[in-house]
């Protein structure tokens, strides 16, 4: 079993910046890949970055140039750091881990909320 506990959620103001963490622990488990994704009511789960475990990046198009993912491997850890940060950025952030077997674990989510 695998537990995903996130950091970092908060209140900012426009043009802010917040950096989220993500720790991995559990017993048995291999990382294949892990990743942001957001949330807004009424709307589906989408994703915001990912890394891959060869360190291969992925990020939405409405947060490229803004936000970076980055990993620290010996503590199966990954982060997101969000600049510029703006209104439309509002949502619950989860964290995820692919296993090579298909597996994906989530995190509880973290509020991140950009408000003048």
């Amino acid at each position: 079993q695998v537990q995903l506990v996130e950091s970092g959620g908060g209140s900012v103001q426009p043009g802010g910046s917040l950096r989220l963490s993500c720790a991995a622990s559990g017993t048995g488990f291999y990382i294949y890949g892990m990743g942001w994704y957001r949330q807004t009511p009424g709307k589906q789960r989408e994703l915001v970055a990912a890394i891959s475990r060869g360190g291969t990046l992925n990020y939405a198009e409405s947060v490229n140039g803004r936000f970076t993912i980055s990993r620290d491997g010996a503590r199966n850890t990954v982060h997101l750091q969000m600049l510029s940060l703006k209104p439309e950025d509002t949502a619950v952030y989860y964290c995820n881990l692919n296993q090579p077997d298909g597996t994906v674990y989530w995190g509880q989510g973290t509020q991140v909320t950009v408000s003048s």
